[in-house]
């Protein structure tokens, strides 16, 4: 349910937009990554969702070009 309003939202965003969350993403990616390997990370399930919301919002610029 919840992936299914994520890929809502992108549906609605424009080009710039995607771009903006797929580098507010990706940023969210490594920090998550820093944490993970200085073993500050609790939810280590995180990378995983960052790593395919990231996924879902390249598949969605492809898709609107």
């Amino acid at each position: 349910m919840k992936i299914n309003t994520f890929v809502e939202e992108l549906k609605g965003k424009s080009q710039q937009e995607l771009n903006e969350e797929l580098v507010a993403a990706k940023k969210e990616l490594f920090n998550l990554r820093f944490q993970n390997a200085t073993n500050q990370l609790e939810n280590t399930s995180r990378i995983k969702e960052v790593r395919r919301n990231i996924a879902r919002i390249q598949t969605m610029i492809t898709a609107s070009k």
